[in-house]
């Protein structure tokens, strides 16, 4: 098997995410999926059992790619440095995987998509709020949801395309927390 050759599961997942991620999960088939990967309908009900079974698949697998390729996320060095990456995570994260982050934020509703990245922030909000009481903020619990929330919104918003200087606003974030 020739390396720039993908398996046809990967084809399948690759195209789903696509189709996912800009028509969304509901209004896209298996059917059109197929179509679009070059596969028979029964291949990727062999592969995945059905739709549902896909999607998770996709969630999982985009999950498992973001931490693979951030391990050290939760490096903690120091607060300053911890907070700055915090920051800058969602611009990084949309601009790498921006289908995924998308699919992601049209999901945000679903249970599933819900709980997984709610399982992939976790550690990170324990790590934050070690980074605020160590800067000694007053609330450290407060700036750690307020951060949260803003990271939250900033990825969504960027994952749609709603807005388009995320960046600027993480350089904003990084000054107001004097990160600098």
């Amino acid at each position: 098997m020739k390396e720039n050759t993908i398996s046809r599961k990967e084809r399948i997942m690759k195209e789903a995410l696509l189709l996912f991620s800009s028509k969304g999960y509901m209004d896209t088939s298996t059917k059109e999926i197929a179509l679009q990967a070059n596969v028979s309908e029964a291949l990727i009900f062999k592969h995945f059992g059905n739709k549902d079974s896909l999607l998770s698949q996709l969630i999982k697998s985009g999950y498992r790619r973001v931490i693979l390729q951030h391990k050290d996320m939760l490096t903690y060095k120091n607060a300053k440095d911890f907070l700055r990456k915090m920051i800058f995570l969602p611009n990084k994260l949309v601009s790498e995987e921006p289908q995924f982050w998308r699919l992601q934020e049209r999901l945000s509703h679903h249970p599933f998509s819900k709980s997984q990245h709610e399982q992939f922030m976790k550690p990170v909000q324990i790590v934050l709020n070690k980074a605020f009481v160590e800067l000694d903020y007053a609330y450290p619990e407060l700036e750690t949801q307020y951060l949260l929330l803003l990271i939250d919104m900033l990825w969504k918003k960027e994952a749609c395309g709603e807005i388009n200087n995320a960046l600027d606003i993480s350089i904003l974030l990084e000054k107001k927390y004097n990160l600098i």
